[in-house]
């Protein structure tokens, strides 16, 4: 069974950047599409973005969109979520996942999609 760990959260001011990362255990990483979900205090898990197995495909939620960037290293079993010009409404808990099937496209937002989590990271922008 795949193993996600985020890490890379933390305070950082409104309008700075931070880089989110997730490493998974196990084999066969390359073959599965990533997202990246949030959860802020009271409100449901949300999706963030998708990349597809190869890092060919991207896919985003419209409130991050020409924000965040999220790319993969296959060689390295790690997906990134880099965030740049941070609101206090990014603040939640983020969590990495795995797609359910292999070899997928990006166009997944739903949690049901994914099979696999992280355990999360927090991450908290301040005004």
């Amino acid at each position: 069974q795949v193993q996600l760990v985020e890490s890379g959260g933390g305070l950082v001011q409104a309008g700075g950047s931070l880089r989110l990362s997730c490493t998974a255990s196990g084999r066969a990483f390359g073959i599965y599409a990533m997202g990246w979900f949030r959860q802020a205090p009271g409100k449901e898990r949300e999706f963030v973005a998708t990349i597809n197995w190869s890092g060919g495909g991207t896919y985003f939620a419209d409130s991050v969109k020409g924000r965040f960037t999220i790319s993969r290293d296959n060689a390295k079993n790690t997906v990134y979520l880099q965030m740049s010009s941070l609101k206090p409404e990014d603040t939640a808990v983020y969590y990495c996942a795995r797609a359910r099937g292999a070899l997928t496209s990006a166009n997944l937002a739903d949690p049901g999609d994914f099979g696999s989590w992280g355990q999360g990271t927090q991450v908290i922008v301040s005004s």
